[in-house]
């Protein structure tokens, strides 16, 4: 079965984040001064096929554990879809 999988990667919250620091300055600047806490991170969609929705689940963590997510510097979550 095939299945879409919608990661988000996101700086640990106790980090600084200077790509969001930029980006609030940048919406401040252009009269924006409501918006805070500006964080940046990344999206990836994968399309996994797999027997089942844990293996999915499984083949996902894998994936952001070892090659698509820092545990240094960076949390992940994610979404299935079957389909």
């Amino acid at each position: 079965m095939k299945y879409t999988a919608h990661i988000n990667v996101m700086p640990l919250k106790e980090l600084l984040d200077p790509q969001g620091k930029a980006v609030s300055n940048s919406l401040h600047n252009l009269g924006l001064g409501q918006v805070q806490d500006v964080r940046v991170g990344k999206h990836i969609s994968l399309q996994i096929e797999a027997g089942s929705e844990e293996e999915a689940r499984q083949l996902t963590q894998d994936a952001c554990k070892k090659l698509l997510a820092n545990p240094v510097m960076e949390a992940f979550d994610f979404t299935l879809v079957a389909g």
